[in-house]
């Protein structure tokens, strides 16, 4: 019997590391794609899966992906290059944010376009929005735009790419490495306090996103649906 075959862009650290250890744990195959050829040999050497170099913002990079996956099962991209995206309104530098753009809007459709063909029927593609989107902060006004529009995009492809089923997963506030590039010497204190305000009294942890993502993978009756997995932050 062939084994699941999952494809996680982004999954060489952080949340998607933890989403391909858990299911490789599980007895899936998993491909990893990333930019970063240290963290790549390194997930490659401690968990055992296939690995490929691309970067989410070349579309020459994403069709020579799935040229060389065959068929698959499921695509999660947890991939987000968006330091430049926190900018006040009154300076924003577009340039510097388009990086942001790439990864987190125009990666994830073009993954769709050039992974569908290749996804077995019955299978999932998962986009990985964000808080930002619900509860913005001040300069977060691209990053909010972009996050809100993965649910639109997940919408529309839910329905284009029938019976593929396309979701969304939207994080809180979670501790990965991403924060040294939002809040650097600060990411600490500024976890800590978010930590006091959740209603579940603590930052997310990679893995409880990890879960999120399989429950979205796993459940054939979901598709064109965002899962907040925030800790309650839209609540408060």
């Amino acid at each position: 019997m062939r084994k699941e075959h999952v494809v996680i862009v982004g999954g060489s650290s952080g949340m998607g590391r933890a989403l391909a250890a858990e299911l490789v744990a599980q007895g899936s195959e998993v491909t990893v794609a990333g930019r970063s050829p240290d963290r790549l040999a390194a997930v490659q050497r401690d968990l055992g899966v296939r690995t490929v170099a691309m970067d989410l913002l070349v579309e020459e990079d994403i069709a020579r992906l799935f040229a060389t996956t065959g068929r698959i099962d499921h695509v999660v991209t947890t991939a987000a290059d968006v330091g430049g995206a926190y900018q006040p309104i009154r300076e924003y530098d577009v340039n510097s944010a388009r990086p942001a753009i790439g990864s987190k809007l125009l990666g994830p459709l073009l993954l769709a376009k050039h992974a569908a063909p290749v996804l077995e029927p019955g299978g999932s593609i998962v986009f990985t929005s964000g808080i930002a989107a619900y509860r913005p902060g001040p300069g977060a006004s691209l990053l909010a735009a972009l996050n809100g529009a993965l649910a639109s995009l997940a919408a529309a492809l839910a329905v284009e790419l029938a019976p593929l089923r396309v979701n969304v997963v939207s994080p809180g506030w979670v501790d990965t490495p991403i924060w040294q590039d939002v809040a650097g010497d600060a990411a600490p204190a500024t976890l800590a306090a978010m930590a006091a305000r959740l209603p579940v009294g603590r930052i997310g942890r990679t893995q409880d996103i990890a879960d999120a993502i399989i429950a979205l993978l796993r459940n054939g009756f979901i598709t064109g649906t965002v899962l907040h997995a925030d800790g309650g932050h839209r609540l408060v």
